[in-house]
């Protein structure tokens, strides 16, 4: 049986010694020790989640498109 695949999004942040990583799409969170590591262990909760929710549940959290920009902010 062939897997569906999705491209997913990691936006990852340092905090302290940890990498924190994020899948906006579905709102999945991990950590790691480093980018690959984050990354790795973000990959594995989402293929978890996606393994074990119901339908519906990943309907309900799905957010089909995800726009990452920058911009600019006055301050100080």
């Amino acid at each position: 049986m062939t897997m569906a695949k999705n491209l997913y999004t990691a936006i990852l942040e340092r905090e302290g010694e940890l990498y924190v990583s994020l899948c906006p799409e579905l709102d999945i969170a991990s950590q790691g020790k480093s980018v690959e590591e984050a990354t790795a262990n973000l990959k594995e909760a989402v293929e978890l989640f996606l393994e074990t929710a119901d339908p519906a549940e990943i309907k309900q959290r799905l957010h089909a498109q995800i726009l990452v920009t920058t911009f600019e902010a006055a301050h100080g």
